[in-house]
Order: structure tokens, then sequence, then C-alpha cells
């Protein structure tokens, strides 16, 4: 049985709801781009106001490109802090994605002063703060969710302004994710800059 969208909004803020007790300056921190084989980690720190009800803030997988560009700009209006933090290829090769990840969170925390981070699922990132980290937690927390729209609609957009660089991988639809299509250009044209060669290496016959 469906549930409706105000339904939906205060399971994520009653989340949040049970966190805030004795914290004045909550932060929800989340990532983008684990997985794709081109572009960078994308992370964000969104600290938004004990009072917001964005209706349609949700795990961003779950709305609706149009739908999650709306949204982030409603959440950069409403939202007391965003910070945002990145890895690029390189670094996602020297020092492994998940370090990567970890070092684009603390980048993107970095001037937030919560006294306490909803993460989702990364541990011990060594904030100033306490620390909660929350297994699928941008469909559980509502500063969770905001956070993955934020490094969703941002890393999104990145990837369509590469895509006039490289228009043979179709970064534009695939965001750099490991489509049919994105490697069939892979095998034909060879890696471009933004390739994580850590990634790519099998796919290409190479050692990574």
């Amino acid at each position: 049985m469906s549930i409706s969208r105000l339904e939906r909004l205060e399971q994520l803020l009653n989340m949040d709801a049970g966190f805030r007790g004795g914290v004045s300056r909550l932060a929800g921190m989340d990532e983008v781009g684990r997985g794709p084989l081109a572009g960078c980690v994308m992370a964000a720190c969104v600290v938004m106001p004990p009072d917001s009800r964005i209706l349609w803030v949700d795990d961003s997988k779950k709305l609706s490109r149009m739908r999650r560009e709306k949204v982030y700009d409603e959440i950069v209006k409403e939202a007391l802090f965003v910070g945002v933090g990145r890895a690029e290829p390189e670094e996602i090769d020297r020092i492994n994605i998940l370090q990567a990840t970890m070092q684009a969170m603390r980048r993107a925390a970095h001037g937030a002063g919560a006294q306490l981070y909803l993460v989702d699922a990364v541990k011990n990132l060594g904030l100033e703060g306490e620390e909660r980290a929350i297994i699928h937690g941008d469909a559980l927390s509502y500063s969770i969710a905001a956070a993955s729209i934020v490094a969703k609609v941002l890393r999104d957009r990145e990837m369509e302004r590469l895509d006039a660089l490289y228009p043979m991988y179709g970064f534009a639809r695939n965001a750099g994710y490991g489509t049919a299509e994105h490697i069939r250009a892979l095998r034909e044209h060879g890696p471009c800059p933004l390739h994580r060669r850590s990634f790519i290496g099998r796919l290409l016959g190479e050692r990574a």
C-alpha cells in the first residue's frame, strides 16, 4: 500500500527528530558517484532549519530529474549551510574509492559547525562533532535525503557539461556509469582524462 507524499515527509522528519534532542545544529551528509567509471565522487553536507518541511525532499534516486532540480533550489534557498566536496579520478585511483569518498565528505563538512552529523553509511570521518552512520540513510533521514539531492544535482550538471568536451562517451546520458553504450565507446576510443583507471583496467584488458 503506497503512502501519501505528506506521510513520506513525516517519516523522514521523524527520523531526524529522534536525533535532535539537545542538538542545536544537525547536518545530513551523502555522496554520489562511487560507482561510475568516470568523473568525480561528489559529497554534500546540508544543515536544514529544525522547522524545515520541503514536501518533496526524499532519496534523490526516487525523484525525477526535473523534480530534483526544483527541490534542489528549495533546499539551497532554505538551508542554514550547504557544503560540497569532491574527489577527482586521479585521487580515486591513488587512494581507492572508499578513502576518496571519505575525503570528499570531510571537504563537504568543512565549516558546517554541526554538533551531530547523520551520514549515509560511511563511518569514522573524523569530523568535529558526533557522527552517526545510517545504512540507507538517504531513504530514512530528511537531512541526508536533502544532501543526496544536492550531490546528485551538482554531479549530473557537471557530467552534462563534460559531455560537451567528450561527446563520444555519452556522459550526459550515463553520468559516467558503465552502461553498454559507455563501455562500447571506451573500447573504441580508449579512456579520456575523466576515466578512473582503477575501474576500467579489466574492461580494456589492462592492469589497473
